[in-house]
């Protein structure tokens, strides 16, 4: 049975200059980034990082420029090696690889999206695009067929005979996602890949990914400066800092969670609102009704304490039932029907942002249903939940580990 770790890094250390291991020696015994850089001229990038990529998630590795994370993922497929410390791949010591072997590891489970494209002048798009699978000797019928799927699937279908310089920026980081996703890998890795497109481009680029991503599965570790894009794309976010790790978590953990001042200089501006989806902060509902009759239901609330209950039966969310409303219902004869004294109530759908969901919920008297795309009722938001997450932190002031939003 297959592994659900796709990389694992344990111990990472990366020290640039003449002599890298009298470097890591000094490191070990506490130097930090710029206590080395004054003393011996070394560089460090990369502190003691250990992480684990799970297959098929999107793993955002973000940081200020200078914090590694371009380092970092140069080290999985070893375009940059280690001072120290061990790289794993599907299982596999990546370091102990023969260079045949690495070849094949690039090759064929490992593609690369860079940040100004890195595309080919002098081949047409569709030559860019099967250009791994020429390097792998497919025949010219088969990988001509494969990269015009491609073609197709970023949307460029009939600029197949064009040349690079002949499209636009977006357009051409298209071609090269397109180039990376032809050879089939199991790991794309995507180093600023969308930092050089003006930012509708490269809200277009990262919708493109998320739709992508949710038909392929694909193993994906992206590298950016922008937490906003950060926070849209990663199922996990490793924030990088002078080389070292100062918090991995998800989205929401990174947003509500800060594991320090670092971390919560970063995050503090951000709008949560927009930001956070509800499954992240919704709860499990008071009480739970099905068809049953208002003796029952009214014998639950009762017992649980519940003002009201969510009425759910085979197809789905039904609404909310009150306690008022079933005192009132259980006088009459005969009994009304629970799903006739249900109010409809708000809902959302799984996958709203809290700013989507918010107007429902404060117009409301009643809690956020949240419901899957078959109807289930899947959790509920309650306006005092909302206003603990989107009530600004109270912290005392961290400006100087503020980072400079300006500088990335």
């Amino acid at each position: 049975m297959a592994s659900d770790v796709a990389i694992e890094v344990k111990n990472l250390y990366k020290i640039f200059g003449p002599n890298p291991q009298r470097g890591y020696e000094r490191v070990r015994n506490g130097l930090d980034k710029e206590a080395l850089l004054a003393e011996s001229a070394h560089i460090l990038g990369l502190n003691d990082v250990s992480l684990t990529i799970e297959r098929g998630e999107i793993f955002v590795v973000m940081g200020l420029s200078g914090s590694g994370k371009s380092t970092l993922i140069r080290h999985f497929n070893r375009l940059i090696e280690p001072t120290a410390g061990s790289i794993i791949v599907d299982g596999v010591d990546v370091l102990a690889l023969s260079y045949e072997d690495l070849q094949t590891l690039r090759r064929k489970k490992m593609s690369m999206v860079f940040q100004r494209f890195a595309l080919l002048p002098h081949r047409t798009i569709l030559r860019n695009v099967s250009y791994g699978l020429e390097i792998q000797g497919v025949a010219t019928d088969e990988r001509e067929r494969r990269a015009a799927e491609w073609i197709e699937a970023v949307g460029l279908t009939g600029y197949e005979n064009h040349y690079p310089a002949q499209l636009s920026g977006g357009m051409q980081q298209r071609v090269g996602l397109a180039r990376a996703l032809c050879t089939d890998p199991e790991i794309l890795l995507m180093d600023e890949a969308f930092s050089a497109l003006d930012p509708l481009i490269r809200s277009q680029m990262q919708d493109q990914l998320i739709e992508l991503q949710a038909r392929l599965k694909k193993t994906i570790v992206f590298i950016t400066h922008d937490l906003d894009e950060a926070l849209r794309l990663g199922d996990h976010i490793a924030i990088l800092k002078d080389g070292v790790i100062s918090q991995i978590g998800t989205p929401a953990e990174i947003l509500l969670e800060p594991a320090d001042a670092y971390v919560r200089a970063f995050v503090k501006d951000v709008n949560r609102a927009r930001a956070l989806t509800v499954e992240t902060v919704m709860r499990p509902p008071e009480l739970r009704l099905t068809d049953e009759d208002l003796e029952a239901a009214l014998t639950e609330m009762k017992r649980t304490g519940a003002t009201r209950g969510f009425l759910v039966d085979k197809q789905g969310y039904r609404g909310i039932v009150t306690r008022d409303a079933v005192d009132k219902a259980i006088s009459k004869t005969p009994h009304p029907a629970i799903s006739a004294i249900a109010e409809e109530g708000p809902s959302a759908p799984v996958g709203a942002t809290i700013a989507d969901a918010l107007p429902g919920t404060l117009e409301s008297d009643h809690p956020l249903a949240i419901v899957d795309k078959d109807g289930t009722l899947v959790g509920v938001v309650n306006r005092d939940r909302l206003g603990e997450i989107l009530a600004p932190p109270d912290h005392e002031d961290e400006s100087r580990t503020e980072p400079s939003r300006a500088a990335a």
